[in-house]
């Protein structure tokens, strides 16, 4: 049976990773991989995290199973965290949360409870979006289709011809919409788009698939959630993907959360049940682990406490490479790919390379990075910014 399958290209990133690995030179940089590093090159457990993980530890009496649904206190306070305390859709108990194994896991539960309801919608991604989101979700058996997003011109969002396309969506489609920090590019809509958008998303009777996994890493925690705190105000029906993976550390933990918004109580009960239903058919049982550190460090002033202190020291210190970084492609490039850069935020950035120009980078200068120039900044030191602009400067195209 299985000498009828042939051997899959290496994932782009996955590939970009073992390369750098093996690339023998002394100074070399790894922009690919969407982990946080600090200024060594190293990716810590944060010390709330530690802290808390032990607390658990010590505790703990069993390793039985959670449930389909996972971690009940994490599904809630998670929930509070991205939405707030006394929101709306809380205090009308129109919300339901499920833990899923990471982001990926949420965003695949909610693919597969847009397949239970049968109406197999169409989702419509911006251009360009997070590479898994394809298959994550087309895998599903959703159709996906794309909507304008990023000049990569200016670096910024094309927001007038995202409006219109969205504006002429049939109802019932699903608009997957990147909460914070856009992934691959950094340009974030303001909060005058977002209340634009949710408009159009209300009068088109449109379903926001919105996905939050960096909540923390762009301008605060509670800055970040406002797009989906809007968007949960506004319209009737929604889903939330979030992912622990970066504001926590917990990457291989695999800790996420999927929220669904119903238009009442008794419909947010039916879409749990079946989500539960559809988590025990392809997984079973979420992970606790990574769970349990999560729910022990919100529901503990200390640990929530610190774990907010590291999470302001991560996002400023991203904030600062930027600042340094933009200065410096404003000198080797030009002015406007140094603003663009600088008004980004999050974890991304798109640099306007050619892919041969990034292969270019990796070649001469042992720079590495996906060939649509997507880059970390976290994975960017201090040291190595007048290296790093220089290069770039070197292959950019004026």
């Amino acid at each position: 049976m299985f000498d009828s399958l042939q051997a899959l290209p290496e994932d782009p990133i996955l590939g970009l990773m073992a390369a750098f690995r093996a690339d023998p030179a002394s100074r070399k940089i790894d922009l690919g991989v969407g982990v946080y590093k600090d200024e060594h090159g190293k990716t810590p457990v944060l010390a709330a995290v530690r802290a808390a993980e032990q607390a658990v530890l010590a505790d703990q009496q069993t390793k039985t199973y959670v449930g389909p649904g996972g971690n009940d206190q994490f599904n809630a306070l998670m929930t509070e965290l991205i939405l707030g305390k006394q929101h709306t859709a809380l205090t009308s108990r129109r919300v339901r949360g499920v833990q899923a194994p990471g982001g990926c896991g949420a965003l695949r539960l909610g693919a597969e409870l847009l397949i239970a309801t049968g109406s197999r919608p169409t989702v419509h991604v911006s251009d360009p979006t997070w590479a898994n989101h394809v298959p994550l979700l087309s895998g599903a058996g959703l159709k996906l289709e794309s909507y304008p997003y990023f000049d990569a011109r200016t670096g910024a969002v094309r927001f007038d011809a995202m409006l219109e396309r969205l504006d002429a969506l049939p109802a019932g489609d699903v608009v997957l919409l990147h909460g914070c920090c856009h992934n691959p590019t950094g340009a974030d809509l303001s909060m005058e788009q977002w209340r634009k958008v949710a408009d159009v998303l209300l009068q088109r009777r449109l379903i926001p698939y919105v996905d939050i996994a960096y909540q923390g890493l762009g301008e605060g925690i509670e800055q970040d959630a406002e797009g989906a705190r809007l968007i949960a105000a506004t319209v009737p029906e929604a889903l939330v993907a979030v992912s622990c993976s970066k504001n926590f550390g917990l990457y291989r933990e695999r800790v996420g959360l999927l929220m669904v918004l119903a238009e009442n109580e008794a419909q947010a009960n039916a879409s749990a049940s079946h989500l539960r239903k559809i988590a025990r058919g392809i997984y079973s049982m979420p992970p606790d682990h990574g769970a349990a550190i999560v729910a022990r460090i919100l529901s503990e002033a200390k640990f929530n406490a610190d774990w907010r202190n590291e999470l302001d020291a991560m996002r400023n210190r991203m904030l600062k490479l930027r600042h340094t970084f933009a200065a410096a492609l404003t000198k080797t490039c030009n002015a406007e790919v140094g603003t663009a850069i600088d008004r980004q935020r999050g974890m991304f950035s798109m640099l306007p390379l050619t892919p041969e120009a990034v292969d270019t980078l990796r070649e001469k200068h042992h720079i590495y990075m996906t060939r649509d120039g997507r880059i970390n900044i976290a994975g960017i030191s201090l040291e190595s910014i007048d290296y790093l602009a220089e290069a770039v400067g070197s292959v950019f195209r004026r």
